[in-house]
């Protein structure tokens, strides 16, 4: 699977767990910053193989976002290209009616616990991918 996908993301126990098994490109910045990196990939003709917005927890609630676009470029994907112009819409939405509060350290594990989580689901939904 390393050669059919990369995860792009800001979530050090993604980078653990992953890094061996997948091209990860690591994001040292914001959930935001991860959604916008993940439409330029779209744009060099990569496409969207999770949602950016997978799970119940909202964009002003948590920090850390994965997402698994494919490695091998091809056209532009409009349906790609849709799916995440609206997922930054919403989380710059979601960021503006109010920023994620200062989370303690044991929220924080626990949110890239919950991101890992969903990128594990992602990932194994690929399997004939």
């Amino acid at each position: 699977m390393k050669k059919k996908a990369t995860i792009i993301t800001n979530n050090k126990v993604v980078l653990d767990k992953y890094n061996d098994k997948f091209h990860l490109e690591f994001i040292d910045g914001t959930l935001l910053e991860v959604l916008k990196i993940t439409r330029d990939k779209i744009h060099e003709g990569h496409k969207l193989l999770t949602h950016p917005l997978s799970g119940s927890v909202k964009p002003n609630e948590t920090v850390y976002k994965s997402v698994l676009v494919s490695n091998e470029k091809g056209k532009l994907d409009m349906d790609s290209l849709m799916i995440i112009e609206s997922a930054i819409e919403t989380a710059e939405k979601f960021i503006n009616m109010k920023r994620p509060p200062q989370w303690n350290e044991g929220i924080l594990e626990d949110f890239m616990e919950i991101d890992c989580t969903l990128i594990d689901s992602g990932i194994e939904s690929m399997k004939g991918f």
